[in-house]
């Protein structure tokens, strides 16, 4: 068997500071006092700002859909911010306002026909 006592690490730390040395930070208050500081902006307020004036919606759902196959592509800040405004205003999800769109552009090819 291998020795493997040359392999030992040794403390290059130093003993630990007394305990009276050890900061109080665990005894404060989880909570700031009032008046003593400026509250956070709210986080929607943040994602307002963030995203080169536009507003970042909440795209998560509770619904199953049954749809399977990821789908993925990328668009044009002005189409994500009328395409999310649309699915918003009606309560879609996007995959629905998809659907939608892709039926109605084959109502209109058929049409032209």
């Amino acid at each position: 068997m291998a020795d493997l006592s040359k392999f030992k690490r040794r403390s290059t730390l130093g003993a630990p500071p007394p305990i009276t040395e050890a900061s109080t930070n665990l005894d404060a208050p989880e909570t700031l006092p009032v008046g003593s500081a400026v509250l956070p902006k709210p986080a929607s307020s943040l994602a307002a700002e963030g995203g080169q004036g536009r507003r970042m919606r909440d795209g998560r759902s509770a619904r199953r859909t049954g749809r399977t196959i990821q789908f993925a592509t990328r668009v044009s800040p002005a189409f994500d911010e009328r395409f999310r405004a649309i699915a918003e205003r009606d309560g879609l999800l996007h995959v629905e306002l998809l659907e939608r769109a892709l039926g109605a552009y084959e109502n209109s090819s058929k049409e032209k026909q």
